[in-house]
């Protein structure tokens, strides 16, 4: 350290933790232009970052965004405990965000440092994509300064004013398992899952030379008042070249929100059928996905038949979390 100090080190509990985090989905790209496998985190804003962007991070100054390797810095219990406290990346980016312009796009991992430089200095900086309500104006950019948890239902929206209500709560997909996957590498593939849901992009872990990989990770999007179509892709992850598609499919959310909007509160009714998405020519599905309440949580079973692919299929189970007016 440069004031000649030795720094408190953070305790093995807490490396763990860091550790944990950094392992979880959607922290496995950067939270700003999506690069695989991020070693690099801004301490206090909450997000894990590629180095790339770390680069323009540190050009924000450390009132802003305090950048820190995951493997080769010291961390401090406090530094750990802020990441843990923001939930990682999706939490993070469910606020900066929140009002992202519709014909923006996010930069890319091949982005220019330009772009890449344009977008972090809006996004953190000036705080463009915020409800101006939200917007920090001390001289600290800090996520803690908007609550985070782990469950959505216990999260204090009133505490973020109304800038929030732009979403109408939030989609929990467990990818369960594919079967029967194509073949990208010699003999087998590396194969993972990725989400997406407008400009928001949640990943699984790669499953190493495996045809009939099994995940059973949970991904969670914020839905917007304006939702489409969830994206569905799978991927051969490739150390030496691009990763190879190995099949895709959209997934119609409307059937489950429309469904639990129409019957109200879950927690009041018993368990029952409330929706059904219909298998169709023109969707994916293996078989007719139907939507139930289970112990007073929205759930609904989907198996889908991977598209632009010679073979594969998708097993996911989806939970919708409305949030509370």
């Amino acid at each position: 350290m440069s004031n000649g100090t030795t720094p408190t080190r953070a305790s093995r509990a807490n490396l763990r933790k860091l550790k944990d985090l950094l392992h979880k989905s959607e922290n496995r790209i950067c939270a700003d232009c999506g690069a695989p496998e991020p070693k690099w985190a801004s301490s206090n804003i909450g997000v894990f970052i590629c180095l790339k962007c770390s680069g323009v991070h540190r050009s924000l100054g450390t009132h802003i965004s305090k950048v820190l390797s995951v493997t080769l810095d010291d961390w401090s219990d406090e530094e750990i405990e802020s990441m843990v406290e923001v939930g990682g990346n999706s939490y993070a980016n469910s606020i900066y965000e929140a009002f992202l312009p519709s014909g923006l796009s996010k930069p890319s991992p091949d982005s220019s440092n330009e772009e890449r430089s344009k977008f972090i200095r809006s996004k953190y900086e000036l705080q463009e994509f915020l409800k101006p309500s939200l917007r920090i104006v001390s001289s600290k950019s800090s996520f803690s300064s908007f609550r985070s948890c782990d469950s959505v239902r216990d999260v204090d929206f009133d505490a973020l004013n109304t800038g929030m209500v732009e979403f109408m709560g939030i989609l929990k997909a467990k990818v369960i398992k594919g079967t029967n996957m194509a073949v990208r590498d010699m003999l087998s593939s590396d194969p993972y899952v990725v989400l997406t849901l407008g400009k928001q992009k949640v990943q699984t872990t790669v499953v190493q030379s495996n045809l009939n990989p099994v995940w059973n990770e949970e991904l969670k999007l914020s839905v917007p008042e304006s939702y489409g179509t969830l994206k569905l892709e799978v991927y051969d992850h490739d150390m030496l070249s691009s990763d190879d598609l190995m099949g895709e499919a959209e997934i119609d959310l409307q059937p489950m929100i429309e469904s639990a909007m129409a019957f109200g509160d879950p927690d009041l009714l018993s368990d029952m059928q409330i929706g059904k998405w219909l298998k169709s020519a023109d969707n994916a599905l293996i078989d007719d996905s139907t939507v139930h309440v289970i112990d007073g949580k929205i759930k609904q079973e989907i198996s889908l038949k991977l598209q632009n692919v010679e073979s594969g299929e998708m097993f996911l189970e989806m939970e919708w979390i409305p949030l509370m007016q």
